[in-house]
């Protein structure tokens, strides 16, 4: 019977790795080295590592594994391949091409790179600052790069202000969907969206098999309700936004509630709400909004920073705070996110 095979390694140690375990018939479940001990229990717990897997299986990849619960998505090879021929198909790759693969492989969006190299046979490396001509960046990654150096950049994470090079190819996507299923809105071939009461949802074949603990997210008709407010017009799919309230800083997913649970109890803060605010270089930032014990006395941000940071990776912590003597809430005691800011 096919196992699950958790990878905590990087570049090509993780690569070996992972082919070692296809090779044999197994799956793969990669693992984040930055997770802090409890956040790795989370994920392990999410990934099922003791149960077996399904023929056919390739991956099994956690959308959340800092925070909140995380998900494990089951990702199979006819997934893999399909994404990667759409992607390729769309990019024009060709036997000129060469992919730098700088992102994290334990998230989809580096993994992604590598399995597109591997499916087409297209050269990539890991090294700092190479002569490539594709690249896969996170918005903070492609204002701290030389982007006009490559022939195609595809720009993934939250959304940030400001204006990008014509070589560079926003991409929509999810751990879902296998990586990017539409670039600068447009699907990608053999991707098709719809809208169903204002949230986006998405059909085709890299979505994933299921979540690891067998639900299927998708419909009976095979789409998948992706969590996105956005519309389509002439075909192209606009996205306005999560209809929940995930922070994407630097293409960092951080889950509000997760923050709250570790700074509830710190000294000084009688009550606490994490929200997002927008930020010209991580895209969105974490902000802790926070009642104090005493108000002559509050807490202070470095205080707070530090405690988040024994539970859940850095970018998690707060970037700014902001003192409040009362947060908004509705009669049944939630906090109105919306109206912090």
């Amino acid at each position: 019977m096919p196992r699950l095979i958790a990878i905590d390694a990087a570049g090509a140690a993780f690569v070996d790795a992972m082919q070692r375990a296809w090779d044999a018939g197994d799956a793969v479940a990669p693992i984040d080295p930055r997770l802090p001990a409890p956040a790795r229990k989370r994920l392990t717990d999410a990934l099922l590592l003791d149960e077996s897997v399904e023929p056919g299986d390739a991956l099994v990849v956690a959308t959340s594994g800092t925070s909140g619960e995380p998900k494990a998505v089951v990702l199979t090879h006819d997934a893999v391949v399909a994404s990667a021929l759409a992607s390729s198909k769309a990019l024009a790759v060709t036997a000129d091409d060469k992919w730098w693969a700088c992102l994290p492989l334990a998230h989809i969006g580096g993994l992604s790179v590598v399995l597109r190299s591997i499916v087409t046979d297209t050269p990539y490396t890991f090294e700092d600052e190479p002569d490539c001509s594709l690249v896969s960046l996170v918005p903070t990654m492609a204002r701290r790069t030389d982007l006009a150096r490559f022939r195609r950049v595809l720009l993934g994470g939250a959304a940030a202000p400001g204006e990008f090079p014509a070589n560079v190819v926003r991409t929509y996507g999810m751990t879902e969907t296998g990586s990017g299923v539409a670039y600068d809105g447009r699907p990608l071939e053999h991707v098709a969206f719809r809208i169903m009461q204002g949230e986006i949802q998405v059909r085709g074949p890299m979505l994933l098999r299921c979540y690891r603990d067998g639900t299927d997210p998708k419909t009976a008709g095979g789409w998948l309700p992706t969590g996105d407010g956005g519309s389509l017009v002439g075909g192209v799919v606009h996205v306005d936004g999560r209809v929940g309230d995930v922070i994407n800083t630097g293409g960092e997913k951080v889950w509000p509630t997760a923050v709250e649970r570790v700074l509830a109890h710190l000294e000084g803060v009688a009550e606490i709400a994490i929200a997002r605010r927008a930020d010209a270089e991580w895209g969105e930032r974490v902000v802790a909004y926070v009642v104090p014990t005493d108000a002559t006395r509050p807490p202070t941000l470095d205080a707070l920073r530090d405690r988040v940071k024994e539970f859940l990776p850095v970018y998690a912590a707060p970037k700014q705070l902001v003192i409040v003597a009362q947060l908004p809430r509705t009669p049944s005691g939630k906090v109105r996110r919306n109206e912090l800011g």
